[in-house]
């Protein structure tokens, strides 16, 4: 399971769902959203219920957030341009364009909403 900690729950799940694409379970009630995704268990909750539930006060990246990335396989090189243009159009924030890596790959890097960064990648070709 991997979750989130977001400010805005509502604005951040709705991203998620419709720009991204990735299923959600959630009635927009309570803090806690949980995504629906084959193998792979991923949630947001809010960060202004954290001290309570931690007991104590944690801190936060701002602006573009360097701490960890998400990676979205799109599949043949062809699909990062067309996924990178869709889901900016939609509000992600441009980091980097499709650009081919030197390990094979096309890759192109956004932020979300709330700057956390999330790689559109290719399958690696030979």
């Amino acid at each position: 399971m991997m979750g989130l900690f977001v400010e805005n729950l509502t604005a951040m799940v709705a991203f998620y769902r419709d720009a991204l694409g990735v299923e959600i379970d959630w009635d927009g009630e309570g803090p806690y959203a949980e995504f629906k995704h084959a193998g792979i268990g991923f949630g947001m909750y809010e960060r202004s219920k954290l001290p309570e539930l931690l007991g104590q006060v944690p801190g936060y990246p701002k602006g573009l957030n360097g701490s960890f990335m998400l990676s979205i396989n799109v599949g043949s090189k062809e699909n990062v341009d067309e996924s990178f243009k869709r889901i900016t159009r939609q509000g992600a924030t441009k980091v980097y364009e499709p650009r081919d890596e030197p390990w094979k790959m096309r890759s192109s890097m956004i932020a979300d909403p709330e700057g956390n960064l999330i790689e559109i990648g290719s399958d690696m070709w030979n």
